[in-house]
């Protein structure tokens, strides 16, 4: 990204009401198989997709197993939570089996994917990781949530907010409330 500091954030990432950028990559799957899948398959409802650094790192364990531990988020029926990461299939994998995710991962190894939603960085100028985030995409593709980590330097400082991340997918899918015949 041209214009960013070394070691700075970046400068634009995807905002709400931006449209999602196709993508396709491998995704590995709770059930055991890794495939290539295009972002646009999964939009069969909305898509809470979480960025993070690396399987494994202690920020990112505690990230996963606060989803996992949320059963509006581990049933799946009303949104469909999507990780990336750099890691590789085979580490998301160990990832998933070791804290018993219900959730796939992309695997980013070249952070193309973190780039397209200007979440990508290198820290001090020299390490490429993604910025803790997450976006909560609409079924026709657009951004309807965004939560950006705020300590791209120490993201182990950065959780994403559980009960607000549950408000923006309760708005998004809750049904038009009753207005009892006015």
């Amino acid at each position: 990204m041209t214009g960013t500091a070394p070691g700075a954030p970046p400068e634009e990432p995807l905002s709400v009401g931006d449209r999602v950028p196709e993508f396709s990559s491998t995704l590995v799957r709770p059930e055991g198989d890794s495939v290539e899948v295009s972002f646009s398959d999964l939009l069969d409802k909305p898509v809470l997709l979480s960025f993070y650094t690396v399987d494994f790192s202690p920020d990112c364990i505690e990230e996963w197993c606060a989803f996992r531990d949320f059963d509006w988020f581990a049933s799946g029926e009303e949104v469909r939570v999507v990780g990336v990461s750099k890691s590789g299939p085979r580490l998301h994998r160990q990832f998933i089996d070791r804290l018993d995710l219900g959730f796939p991962l992309y695997a980013d190894t070249d952070l193309s994917i973190s780039e397209q939603f200007g979440v990508a960085y290198r820290t001090f100028g020299l390490f490429r990781r993604s910025r803790r985030s997450c976006f909560l995409v609409d079924e026709d593709g657009e951004i309807r949530y965004r939560w950006l980590g705020d300590h791209w330097l120490d993201p182990t400082r950065d959780t994403p907010p559980v009960a607000e991340l549950h408000e923006a997918v309760q708005s998004e899918i809750a049904d038009d409330p009753e207005t009892f015949g006015f």
